[in-house]
Formats: structure tokens, C-alpha cells, sequence
């Protein structure tokens, strides 16, 4: 894979994600972008579509007008959908353990009313986004975000975020299974499905091995450029070849671990049709 072309040249300063998020990919904007650069040359004007699309990282690094961005969890949909339409967070917010607590049951209240898609639902998410143990996004087997309180000793918070509209205002969210996306041929298409490791209660369903294995089935199908990521475990790596990927390795950052393990894990990225 070549990383030497020049990159797309981007007017408006970089936008960092919003939340903090536990294998965010901002650090591969770098190895992505040439592959964004070559896509673009051959679409003006095409789309970036992503089946996980977390905190953002990849969509705000490689900046695209029109973009499809869903997730499974659909917490961080609903929030980063608010931004895009101007939200403004009135809640209390200090790093305070009981205050955190406090929020953490009315949050998971909305979620039980079924009010989960309201401002005040992703105001409630932002907070125990930054203020919860080390960034992480966790939800019980009912659906309940059950993070415990983190150990910051200060944390900067925001109420509102106007530079972020602009960019977002032309992309698209949606939340489900990655297989009910309208993919159009001719879509760039980014997929960082949970790792292929033991910790994956990223959303009340998790994402198993079975997932993974239709994942790769279904990019496998898509009539366009694809890249995924994922931990390169020899049974990741086995898949993506059999379905006629070409696979390179990078070294990803360890940025969250419990046990304080900061060495780079192995990465694979796959990708066809580039």
C-alpha cells in the first residue's frame, strides 16, 4: 500500500473527536488518507461510508463533504446527531464522583423510558463520556451503561460546539446492524468493527465471531474501494485473505489499558477494490 502521496489539502483547521473513546482511530488518518487522496481523484465529490463509526476519528480526519456514518451503539450516534444540529449542554458538570453517579441513573433512566434519543440523553452522554473510567463506552446485558467513575484529576468540558456543525451538516447517522446500510456502489468504505478480542460488551448485543465472519462476507460483496481494521489475530488475518483482501500490519498505540501495558498491538488493515 502506497503512503507517500501527497495529501488531500484540507482548508479548514484538523476538528479533534469530541469524546474520548477507547481504540479510537485518529492515529490512522495517516495510512488512510493516501488511500482517501486516490478515491477522490477517481470520485469528486464521493462518499465516506462507515459501519462503526465511533467517535469520528477517521470521518473528521479525512474531512469528507458527504459521508453515511453509523454504529451499532447508538448512544454515540444520537450524540454526535445533536452536535450536528447545535446542541447546548445545561446540565451540571464537575468531576465529582457522586455527581457522576447521579447522572450515570438518570441517563440510564431516559434509556429505560425510551428517551435515549434526546438532547438531554446525549448531554447526560457526553458527561460520563469524560468523566467515566478511562474513556471506556460499556453497557450491561439490559442495555445500561454501567461505567464506573474515572480517576481525572481535571477535565476540561465544553457546552457547546459551533466549529463542528459545518462539517457535519451534510453527513448522514444512522444506528443498527452494519448489513441494513444502503451502501451505493462507488462508496468509500471504512470498517472498524470491535476488536477480535475478549472484551467486545461494546454494545448490549457484543460483537462475536460469528459477526466478525459476516462482516468480511459482506465488504467482500460491496462494489466499490473497502478498507476495515481490526487486532490482527491469525484467524482475522486467515479471514480477509480468503475473501481476497490484501492485508498490510501497522502498529497501533495501546492508548487504554487496565493493566498499564502502553506497547503498540498489531494491526491489520485489509482493503480491496484501491
Amino acid at each position: 500500500m502506497e503512503t507517500t502521496e501527497r495529501p488531500i489539502t484540507q482548508a479548514a483547521p484538523a476538528l479533534q473527536p469530541i469524546l474520548k473513546w477507547a481504540g479510537g482511530k485518529r492515529w490512522l488518518v495517516p495510512h488512510l488518507m493516501p488511500l482517501w487522496a486516490r478515491y477522490r481523484e477517481a470520485y469528486p465529490g464521493g462518499r465516506l461510508v462507515e459501519p462503526f463509526c465511533g467517535s469520528l476519528a477517521v470521518a473528521l480526519g479525512l474531512r469528507p463533504k458527504r459521508a453515511l456514518l453509523n454504529d451499532i451503539n447508538e448512544h454515540v450516534v444520537h450524540f454526535h446527531d445533536w452536535v450536528r444540529r447545535g446542541l447546548r449542554i445545561v446540565i451540571e458538570m464537575e468531576n465529582d464522583a457522586e455527581l457522576y453517579y447521579r447522572h450515570r441513573d438518570r441517563f440510564n433512566a431516559l434509556i429505560a423510558e425510551g428517551r435515549q434519543d434526546s438532547a438531554e440523553a446525549a448531554s447526560l452522554f457526553y458527561y460520563l463520556n469524560r468523566t467515566g473510567y478511562n474513556g471506556l463506552c460499556r453497557f450491561n446485558r439490559d442495555g445500561l451503561f454501567n461505567v464506573p467513575f474515572g480517576r481525572y484529576k481535571t477535565i476540561g468540558y465544553r457546552r457547546t460546539f459551533e466549529e463542528y456543525q459545518p462539517v457535519l451538516a451534510d453527513w448522514t447517522f444512522t444506528s443498527g446492524d452494519f448489513a441494513a446500510m444502503t451502501v451505493r456502489p462507488g462508496d468509500f468504505v471504512y470498517a472498524d468493527p470491535p476488536y477480535d478480542v475478549e472484551f467486545r460488551q461494546y454494545s448490549a448485543g457484543g460483537f462475536t465471531w460469528a459477526d466478525q465472519v459476516r462482516l468480511a462476507e459482506w465488504l467482500a460483496e460491496l462494489d466499490g474501494p473497502v478498507v476495515a481494521s481490526n487486532q490482527a489475530t491469525d484467524r482475522i488475518v486467515h479471514l480477509y485473505r480468503s475473501l481476497g483482501f490484501r492485508i498490510v500490519f501497522v502498529d497501533a498505540p495501546r492508548r487504554i489499558s487496565c493493566t498499564g501495558d502502553r506497547r503498540p498491538a498489531r494491526e491489520m488493515l485489509a482493503y480491496k477494490g484501491l
